[in-house]
């Protein structure tokens, strides 16, 4: 052995995530990154001193398991003001060290060995090999051309098997966004059958054109066998604060704590403290997030207008998805490279997000970045576009 015990991966077929080896490649030729989807402003000053304040006052031990009673609190009540429903604080939310940790949580949770769990491509990468930890099977389920669910494909997907739907609107990475009427079209689907929802609600606050907000949590039917994530990081541009937290009736909560508890047991308590203060002194905030992020969304979609990129309708998140098949037949991920080391702007290829090579070719760009930023990746893109038209 060479002095090594041999290894058994768990996850043979996984690699450094297509974020990682994308931004990599931005930082390697000074490229601007609008692959990964964080912001490069700052957060509210309010809440960075909110932050200094309370680690000079102490807040610096474990905060409790569970999260900070304050802090669950008030997003007890944001929840009641957005959606109608109000929480119970101490059994119903729980506090987790960002939305990925809540996710992984949330799986492991309820879905057991030999179990089925639905998800809808394209989606988020770190569904898959969640569930493949339990040793279950995720069960990729193609989202229509327009980035809806096709019901009928989902139907023709559930067994006696099936124990979690996963469900991520306003979506990533195409933007789009749920009607009510496909909550209550998902819940007729479900009914008498015992399958959890796990709803991803990262970018919940990030609808655009006068929308509002849609929660499963607004749902009195599903919200009785879901669990939905939500995300301090994005609401209030500070991906690497990494706090969120899950919502869920008390008997999946509990469950969800026992696996919580084990995976960071509390999260930052200086963070939960300035996050509390935020909900509870500045509820503006959150209703200026739609207009902030939908002026940049217009600006990113008019300063690509004319090039070579098709850009598909953005309703919601902070994403822009471009067909790029004017300019290349190339694998999404070879273009997205060569669109690194030539035009120096990073992307996200989608098939980096599917179980399935996409039918179309598709790209995807971050727009929550400043107006400087999208002026200069623009510039290239246009730049880009001019030499490479087919």
């Amino acid at each position: 052995m060479n002095g090594s015990l041999p290894i058994s991966s768990k996850l043979p077929d996984v690699g450094t995530t297509i974020f990682t080896v994308m931004s990599r490649l931005a930082e390697e030729h000074g490229a601007v990154n609008l692959g990964q989807g964080f912001p490069d402003f700052e957060p509210p000053e309010s809440l960075r001193r909110s932050l200094g304040e309370h680690i000079a006052r102490g807040a610096n031990q474990y905060a409790p398991m569970a999260g900070l009673l304050r802090l669950r609190q008030a997003i007890a009540r944001r929840i009641a003001e957005d959606y109608g429903h109000l929480p119970d604080a101490e059994q119903e939310i729980t506090v987790t060290s960002g939305a990925t940790e809540g996710i992984f949580d949330a799986i492991a949770a309820v879905v057991a060995p030999g179990d089925d769990v639905v998800v809808f491509d394209p989606s988020y990468d770190s569904y898959d090999p969640a569930v493949r930890l339990q040793n279950a099977r995720c069960v990729h389920v193609r989202m229509s051309a327009d980035f809806r669910i096709d019901f009928d494909a989902l139907k023709a997907a559930l067994s006696p098997r099936t124990r979690l739907l996963i469900l991520n609107f306003p979506h990533n990475p195409s933007g789009a966004t749920l009607q009510p009427a496909e909550l209550d079209e998902l819940a007729s689907v479900l009914r008498d059958r015992p399958i959890f929802v796990l709803s991803d609600e990262v970018y919940e606050h990030l609808v655009y054109d006068g929308a509002r907000p849609l929660s499963v949590l607004s749902h009195a039917e599903l919200r009785e066998r879901a669990l939905v994530v939500g995300s301090f990081g994005k609401a209030y541009h500070c991906t690497g604060w990494k706090v969120g937290w899950v919502t869920a009736p008390a008997a999946l909560t509990a469950e969800l704590r026992k696996v919580h508890q084990f995976v960071t047991f509390a999260t930052s308590t200086a963070a939960q403290h300035a996050f509390a203060d935020a909900l509870e002194q500045d509820a503006g905030h959150l209703r200026g997030l739609a207009p902030f992020y939908q002026q940049k969304r217009d600006k990113f979609r008019s300063l690509l207008a004319g090039s070579a990129f098709e850009v598909l309708p953005v309703t919601g998140a902070y994403f822009q998805l471009v067909d790029y098949s004017r300019l290349s037949q190339e694998p999404d991920e070879e273009f997205a490279r060569r669109l690194v080391s030539d035009a120096l702007v990073a992307s996200i290829p989608i098939s980096g997000l599917c179980e399935q090579t996409p039918s179309r070719r598709l790209i995807r760009f971050c727009f929550a970045k400043r107006e400087s930023t999208l002026e200069l990746a623009a510039e290239r893109l246009q730049e880009f576009s001019r030499r490479h038209v087919t």
